[in-house]
């Protein structure tokens, strides 16, 4: 007879873990109920079911009642084509596409035909009886929410992080335990962002997402790092990160499925992407091929523009104003009416490069209001323009931009009506260091700066015209070095 001991050890190793997957933010499109009861001892149920065409994302959550009588449900899944998993009773929720699948599933295309859900019984009482739901999501275009299963932390402040990382699933190395050079692990990578103290990151390896499913896996390990699904799509007239989805988008602009951008772009659309220009003032040729942006472009459909590259800083010893820095390409776009986000990225290929140095995973850093940090929260503060571009990663300067005229107010990525002859109020809230310089650029005019206020915001007037232009400050340290790079106060672009 087993002692209590050995009886409670069992007990703890069989402990089920029920991990959660993400599940819809809507009703279920199928429920699954049932009975269970003593003659299922020790058999497997199937519970069969057919996803409507076109479906890219199956997502369950499972439960079951009779536990206090010590009733056990495994959970495992087939496709027509066979074995997609099996979690026992560890997890709760699961969910599987063709790019991931939550740990204990296999991603892959979805098959049309009949799918099983099976239910493994290894303990239920001959006089329980035990009823079971299973709620199934089918999911189409991807709506892809995110690795995490709820934000990673919540309140609304400054958060900060690295947009363009890449890893061994493209070009990332690093050196592997004995010193040699590898293609760099997820793992590795998300450690370098997290000593870098970073808040988020998103690993941007070339035109591939097969980086998805380990970041899945690693993401609930990273519980104070939020990871936000991202591509680098590479063609041959420019790079774009694209943001959020992690279904297929085709990079290969001139083919039938994609014959131009525009056709590239309506795909990343219906993923519910976020796409942003990569370093665009970068030269094209046999030294970097496809790297500036040369493609005829419809801006509407471009969110953001990656204004400071880590490549190119390193590049430039870390001076960011230089011939191959994207400020100049993004405020052009701005000048013609154009309203697109300034952000940056590190475009780090090397996990092992010393924390703070130029193209280090963290340097330069993106940093964006949000009310959590969550890939929707985040991802759509980047649209809304609450965001400043950190170019020496360095979390002790901080930048935003408030505005005031005729009883209205904006900050920093929102609209400002202001009719000719008005005067708007400005206030530029920043924190910095002794002998910081707060420069002010309205679109149309020669910049010039004030001093960084010690106590309270740096003060400032600008009297409209009544066109569509647009306000955005920089932050300088005392020998005039470019730090921070704000994005605008739009002035009447509605």
């Amino acid at each position: 007879m087993p002692s209590r001991a050995i009886l409670g050890l069992i007990a703890l190793l069989l402990w089920p873990v029920l991990a959660l997957a993400q599940t819809p933010d809507r009703a279920p499109d199928l429920v699954l109920t049932g009975v269970l009861t003593g003659a299922d001892h020790e058999t497997y149920r199937e519970l069969p079911f057919e996803p409507p065409p076109g479906t890219q994302r199956i997502t369950v959550a499972f439960d079951y009642s009779g536990r206090d009588a010590r009733t056990t449900v495994d959970l495992g899944l087939f496709g027509p084509a066979g074995f997609r998993g099996w979690s026992g009773g560890n997890k709760a929720s699961f969910t599987v596409s063709a790019t991931d699948a939550t740990p204990s599933y296999l991603p892959g295309p979805l098959e049309t035909g009949v799918w099983r859900l099976v239910l493994g019984v290894p303990n239920i009482r001959p006089t329980t009886r035990a009823r079971y739901e299973a709620r199934l999501w089918f999911d189409g275009a991807e709506a892809f929410a995110g690795f995490a299963d709820a934000p990673v932390a919540d309140g609304e402040r400054w958060w900060r992080g690295d947009l363009h990382v890449h890893s061994g699933h493209s070009d990332g190395a690093c050196k592997s335990r004995s010193g040699a050079r590898i293609a760099c692990p997820l793992f590795r990578v998300l450690q370098a962002a997290a000593e870098a103290d970073l808040d988020f990151v998103a690993v941007t390896d070339h035109n591939t997402v097969s980086q998805a499913q380990g970041l899945r896996e690693l993401q609930p390990y990273f519980d104070d790092l939020l990871v936000i699904a991202g591509r680098e799509i590479t063609t041959f007239q420019g790079h774009a990160n694209l943001f959020g989805p992690v279904a297929f988008v085709d990079f290969r602009l001139g083919g039938e499925q994609t014959p131009d951008l525009d056709a590239m772009l309506g795909q990343a659309e219906a993923a519910g992407g976020l796409v942003s220009v990569n370093h665009p003032a970068l030269p094209s040729g046999e030294a970097c091929m496809g790297c500036g942006w040369r493609a005829e472009t419809d801006w509407s459909r471009i969110a953001a523009v990656e204004v400071i590259n880590g490549g190119t800083l390193a590049l430039f010893q870390g001076q960011a104003e230089n011939p191959l820095d994207g400020v100049a390409f993004w405020q052009a776009r701005l000048d013609e009416g154009h309203r697109l986000t300034a952000i940056a990225g590190s475009d780090s290929h090397d996990a092992d490069r010393p924390r703070g140095e130029p193209g280090a995973v963290g340097r330069p850093a993106t940093v964006v209001r949000a009310p959590a940090l969550s890939q929707q929260d985040i991802l759509a503060a980047i649209r809304a323009g609450r965001v400043f571009v950190d170019v020496a990663g360095d979390s002790g300067r901080t930048l935003d931009l408030a505005a005031r005229a005729a009883g209205n107010s904006a900050r920093m990525g929102e609209d400002l009506a202001l009719p000719a002859g008005l005067r708007a109020e400005f206030a530029a809230e920043a924190t910095g260091r002794p002998g910081d310089q707060i420069e002010v650029l309205v679109s149309g005019a020669e910049p010039y700066r004030l001093p960084l206020s010690a106590d309270g915001p740096t003060r400032f007037a600008v009297t409209g015209d009544g066109r569509r232009g647009w306000v955005r400050l920089n932050l300088r340290d005392s020998e005039g070095r470019l730090i921070l790079i704000g994005n605008p106060v739009y002035l009447n672009w509605r």
